[in-house]
């Protein structure tokens, strides 16, 4: 304890010490001392954030060497296959960036893997929020912009894999296409502006080429700034614990132990992300070649992201209608427009519906729910996790019947199936794990940790004896858990809760 408050006493001198040779430092002390919570599941928004970093540098970059042109040429680079074939200047300069610049493969790639990497930290953070319940009030509008700007990366990533115009992101161009002319009404004229014309035209990679370095970023970087300042704001969610409350948040100070652990933090993934872009391939244009309308590429797969669309358009079958000379695709319309529209605007209204089912809406939440405190609401979350898998895998069910020698038909009709039954298989299964792991957590608190050692009772019989717990997970209780004194409702899978006034917030 001496050796403690000795190092907490020379903590103090430091920090007068910096105020004063740094006046400034008294102004904004409020700020530098801001409290993070220290715990790995925060740090997946700042994966996020170090990938767009790393995005925005190699971005710039390519920009240099990169022509957003569709006018023909004739290739006469570094790669002997393709000399002499007819070619977009756009797919060109993408091949001279990977063959004739000095280090440009290592930056393209290096582009690519923070792209995938950050469209993977953003729904993995939305995930974290989701089961934890940190989208509660008040921080309702930070989440529908994480939300934004989910959606907002989804559209970056698939402009900027469509602008190397090669045969696989032609063919994405083209089933884009197929989903605006799905459209009831307007279809026609939709792909009409956005083509410039007739498919595939001359104005789609420049357009692609102006979102993807100019509105898209930009958007991007301002929410990502909005949304930074309104966590400083509100101050961070942690996890339950001795002197945690909703009036307080315990961690670590911004500066100097968070900046340099964030710092750390950045360094990895920059390293991490350069390895990646040196030892394993991704998007080998080359290979596919240059795209023409009259070639579809045989087993092309789109970037994780935007899969979940492709099994959707493989495993809808073929429901067509005629009205008054019109037809309706619905093999095209229900997967690549309805459904995704559908899965976004739950995501946009999923918080307001929450609370006002819990009665919570009145209620300011600052500390983190543990998944197994909501079984329905992590059922929820299990179950679209498995939905996006069903569809993921089926957006490549001709690899997976090639790799498995079985029927495509057969597959497609048990992912079809699949596709109903194991979201609700999920949600079931989820929620009585989550009931399980809750009442084997209040008998360990209330008998204590079994400590191996079985002794004879008086009576002949035997028994194991018991130590109490000393270690905890993050946001576990601490003293014996009583079962709720009513049954959770059947629509939230929480308690009844008397609604408390708002609590102060000191920031």
């Amino acid at each position: 304890m001496a050796e403690r408050k000795r190092g907490e006493e020379a903590f103090v001198k430091a920090a007068d010490a910096t105020d004063a040779r740094l006046p400034a430092y008294d102004g904004a002390g409020g700020l530098l001392r801001k409290a993070f919570p220290h715990h790995w599941s925060f740090f997946l928004g700042e994966l996020a954030l170090y990938s767009l970093i790393m995005l925005l540098l190699t971005g710039v970059w390519l920009t240099l060497f990169f022509h957003p042109e569709m006018r023909e040429v004739v290739y006469h680079g570094r790669y002997v296959p393709l000399d002499g074939v007819p070619m977009s200047a756009a797919y060109e300069s993408t091949l001279n960036i990977s063959f004739d610049v000095r280090g440009g493969l290592l930056i393209r790639q290096a582009h690519h893997w923070a792209a995938l990497v950050f469209v993977a930290a953003i729904g993995a953070h939305l995930l974290r929020i989701f089961l934890t319940g940190a989208f509660r009030r008040p921080r309702e509008i930070n989440w529908v912009i994480g939300v934004t700007l989910f959606v907002l990366a989804l559209a970056e990533g698939f402009a900027g894999y469509s602008l190397p115009d090669d045969l696989l992101s032609g063919t994405g161009l083209r089933i884009a296409q197929g989903i605006m002319l799905s459209i009831p009404v307007v279809g026609t004229y939709v792909s009409m502006f956005t083509f410039g014309g007739e498919f595939p035209g001359q104005e789609i990679v420049p357009r692609l080429y102006s979102l993807h370095i100019l509105l898209l970023p930009g958007a991007l970087i301002a929410l990502v700034t909005v949304h930074l300042i309104l966590v400083f704001y509100l101050k961070h969610t942690h996890w339950r614990g001795p002197g945690r409350t909703n009036a307080n948040a315990v961690g670590k100070p911004m500066v100097p132990q968070f900046t340099a652990t964030s710092a750390g933090l950045s360094l990895m993934v920059f390293g991490v992300l350069t390895v990646l872009s040196g030892l394993a391939q991704v998007n080998p244009v080359w290979k596919y070649g240059p795209y023409r309308p009259d070639i579809v590429s045989t087993g092309s797969q789109p970037d994780f992201y935007v899969g979940f669309l492709e099994g959707a358009l493989r495993l809808v079958p073929p429901w067509e209608t005629n009205v008054a000379g019109h037809t309706l695709m619905w093999n095209v319309l229900l997967p690549a427009v309805v459904l995704p529209g559908m899965f976004f605007l739950v995501l946009y209204v999923y918080p307001f519906v929450e609370q006002r089912l819990t009665g919570e809406w009145q209620e300011e939440h600052h500390l983190c729910d543990r998944p197994r405190e909501r079984p329905v609401r992590t059922g929820l979350g299990m179950a679209g996790l498995v939905f996006y898998g069903v569809l993921l895998l089926a957006g490549g069910n001709d690899i997976v019947a090639q790799t498995f020698r079985i029927s495509v038909n057969t597959l497609t009709w048990i992912l079809r199936v699949a596709l109903v039954l194991a979201p609700v298989l999920a949600f079931m299964i989820t929620r009585r794990l989550c009931h399980a792991a809750l009442a084997v957590e209040r008998e360990r608190l209330t008998e204590g940790e079994e400590t191996g050692e079985v002794r004879q009772s008086v009576d002949g019989g035997y028994e194991s004896d018991h130590r109490p717990v000393e270690k905890f997970r993050p946001g576990a209780p601490r003293t014996p858990i009583s079962p709720p004194a009513r049954r959770p409702g059947l629509r939230t899978g929480t308690p009844f809760r008397t609604p408390r006034p708002p609590a102060r917030r000191n920031r």
